[in-house]
């Protein structure tokens, strides 16, 4: 699949289906405390997607089933939410959801820490969100992706953490995976140069220990392979001719 650039008419789609989305994460984030079920966080999540007319970019995506990722401390994403998983006082909770709107997608994710955390967790989810801005601040026309690469893992590396290698951010539009891949890490070639209509989907996944993961037997959820913490930041990424415009936050 080629590289799409947006016309104005997708990106004006593309920003409504982003604010849906923002609005999705601040209800999730508001709901989250101890004793729920990660199931409960998923309902909450689709309820307000289809509250707003869209449909969850998830649900059945390749026979994903739920609506809302929910990963826990060790697994890095695609945490399959049940009724008989409850979250408790000190966890970490990754959410990544998405939202269809008109045809257009928008993809995001955020750590959340449950009540008291310990410091190295707070570090964790902190550095993992200073990774995505690290990276972003880079874009603009002109850019070669891989200066965006280079500036995550040096930034979470530089604090002692490590980014995914297996897993990997992506262009996004129609579908929620398009062209180009967007790895944590630096590439020996230099990537395509960005261009204003490009839209992105940066997600630094960034392990407390080592970068390696394994996939549980469900074939979905990601787990860090030395079962240290891992966190998840991510935002749908407008580049624009002098900069980007974030289309996930509002």
């Amino acid at each position: 699949m080629a590289i799409t650039i947006k016309s104005n008419k997708e990106i004006e789609l593309m920003r409504e289906a982003g604010k849906i989305l923002a609005i999705t994460h601040e209800e999730l984030e508001k709901a989250l405390r101890p004793g729920m079920s990660t199931w409960d966080i998923n309902r909450i999540g689709e309820e307000v997607i289809r509250s707003y007319g869209c449909i969850p970019s998830f649900l059945n995506y390749n026979g994903y089933p739920a609506s809302i990722c929910v990963s826990v401390n060790n697994e890095v994403v695609h945490g399959i939410p049940s009724k008989k998983k409850f979250i408790k006082e000190g966890d970490i909770v990754s959410l990544d959801a998405g939202v269809i709107y008109k045809g257009y997608q928008s993809d995001a994710a955020r750590t959340h820490g449950i009540g008291q955390i310990s410091p190295e967790a707070e570090k964790l989810i902190r550095v993992t969100r200073e990774s995505f801005f690290e990276g972003v601040k880079i874009i603009k026309e002109g850019v070669h992706l891989n200066e965006v690469s280079k500036a995550i893992q040096a930034y979470a590396e530089g604090h002692g953490f490590s980014g995914v290698r297996d897993l990997v951010g992506h262009g996004i539009g129609t579908a929620l995976h398009e062209d180009p891949q967007i790895p944590n890490f630096a590439q020996r070639r230099r990537g395509p140069r960005l261009q204003a209509g490009m839209t992105l989907a940066i997600e630094p996944m960034i392990n407390a220990g080592k970068y390696s993961v394994n996939w549980l037997d469900d074939d979905w959820t990601v787990v860090t392979a030395d079962g240290s913490l891992s966190a998840h930041y991510e935002n749908t990424v407008l580049v624009t001719k002098e900069g980007y415009e974030l289309l996930s936050v509002r």
